[in-house]
């Protein structure tokens, strides 16, 4: 919908631009850092009995104090911080208008952490619709924002722009109430330095650089392409393809896992913590591989029937399938990720992740900047992939030495070589359905165009 309005134009890519800079702060500071980090201890606080949800208002009222500072500091830096992302905006309209986006926007990074750590106390306790919720409540806003611009005339990328922050709103105050009904209260108040948040700190530190290490990897991949017309749109709007299985899949399957493994290991429950990480893994290979094959194989249909209406151009198609393609093959590595690092996480060893986080930040940015020259904007999803692939190879070598419990089973030894039979059989059927029936599903009465 947003690249029917859209397209790829100045507009949209000062919106993408700009939208990325609190999502790019927010796996520093939420999901891919400090939650790692919060989650762990705070399960194994509720398993052992103690005082977990003391804990969790603590966290949540010092975080709250971090990243409302950070926003205003943000905002102010917001010049800087679209250079920093998007050079090659400079001397042209998308970095005025993408540094105007970013203020509105920045202090979305304050809502969805805040979220971000009232999901990790609904995961612990069980509840994990709530949480699953609030990704489908900002696309329901999204949507609702973009038809209201398109019926009252408005400009498309400041309500784009104000949607951020609503969204934010009503995403904290939709987990708040859920974590309320729980009987728990994050009632706003000064922050404490407690023994346990000092150690927090301590573990999430590594754990928030290796965050920072794979948000610089995107922001190599934005500036490459903030060098060629329309390229930040192509990377963006793939990616949002290749986003959906990882997200509705294999970041799930993470989310439940880390808080089951630590209560494990905090009962000495090494089976049961080898039992889910295999099944979890087991299932997470079974979902996405097969999208990993379809989002190789049929990248173009995939991108013409999603995306191609309004500004959305047959141009813009072609490149965003190829990058579609590159990151398909991706796909698997990047499920392997949200599946091994709950082993380290569990055991609060922040550490290593962080170690290789560092190797394969490098090898993206050799990648992506050796490359540019010779194959242009690909050149940064290419990195992407393969150095999302170099991290999973780290974090299963890493494993080696945790036992059991990070071990395969023969179940999913069993299965694991079925799934990927079935998928590339699922390859070759997509291929033979697409030379067959191309050009009628291109046509107008069988695809909304």
């Amino acid at each position: 919908m947003m690249a029917a309005y859209l397209g790829t134009g100045p507009v949209a890519e000062a919106f993408l631009v700009a939208f990325s800079l609190p999502n790019m702060f927010r796996r520093f500071f939420a999901e891919g850092a400090f939650n790692m980090a919060f989650v762990p201890m705070f399960a194994k606080k509720l398993e052992g009995g103690e005082d977990a949800n003391g804990f969790a208002r603590d966290a949540f009222n010092g975080l709250a104090a971090i990243l409302i500072l950070f926003s205003i500091i943000g905002s102010f830096a917001m010049p800087w911080l679209v250079w920093a992302m998007a050079s090659g905006f400079a001397q042209d309209q998308r970095f005025d208008l993408a540094v105007l986006y970013g203020q509105i926007g920045f202090n979305y990074i304050l809502f969805i952490s805040l979220v971000a750590l009232l999901s990790g106390v609904l995961n612990a306790y069980g509840h994990f619709t709530e949480a699953g919720f609030v990704p489908v409540l900002m696309n329901l806003i999204f949507i609702a924002m973009m038809l209201l611009a398109a019926k009252l005339g408005w400009d498309i990328g400041l309500t784009l722009a104000w949607a951020v922050p609503i969204t934010g709103v009503a995403q904290l105050a939709f987990t708040w109430v859920a974590a309320a009904k729980l009987g728990l209260s994050f009632a706003p108040r000064w922050p404490k330095i407690t023994p346990e948040l000092k150690r927090l700190a301590i573990i999430a530190g590594p754990a928030i650089l290796s965050g920072g290490v794979v948000q610089i990897n995107m922001l190599v991949g934005r500036q490459v392409a903030s060098y060629t017309e329309g390229a930040v749109s192509w990377l963006v709007y793939a990616d949002r393809l290749y986003q959906l299985p990882l997200g509705v899949v294999a970041i799930a399957i993470g989310t439940v896992l880390l808080p089951d493994l630590s209560r494990r290991l905090r009962a000495g429950d090494e089976a049961g913590g080898r039992e889910s990480f295999n099944r979890g893994t087991e299932l997470a290979l079974a979902l996405t591989f097969p999208c990993a094959v379809a989002l190789m194989v049929i990248a173009l249909p995939l991108t013409q029937v999603l995306y191609q209406r309004g500004a959305f151009s047959a141009d813009d198609t072609a490149a965003t399938a190829l990058v579609l393609a590159i990151y398909g093959a991706g796909l698997p590595a990047f499920v392997l990720h949200k599946v091994y690092q709950p082993l380290y996480y569990a055991r609060e060893d922040s550490r290593s992740p962080f170690r290789f986080a560092v190797v394969s930040m490098i090898l993206n940015a050799v990648i992506a900047v050796g490359l540019m020259p010779y194959i242009g904007f690909a050149a940064a999803a290419l990195a992407t992939t393969l150095a999302g692939w170099m991290m999973a190879a780290q974090l299963w070598l890493g494993t080696k030495r945790m036992g059991d419990a990070a071990r395969f089973d023969t179940r999913f030894r069993s299965r694991a070589p079925r799934i990927i039979i079935a998928g590339i059989v699922m390859g070759f059927a997509l291929y033979a359905a697409q030379a067959a029936l191309g050009e009628l599903l291109a046509s107008q009465g069988w695809r909304y165009a």
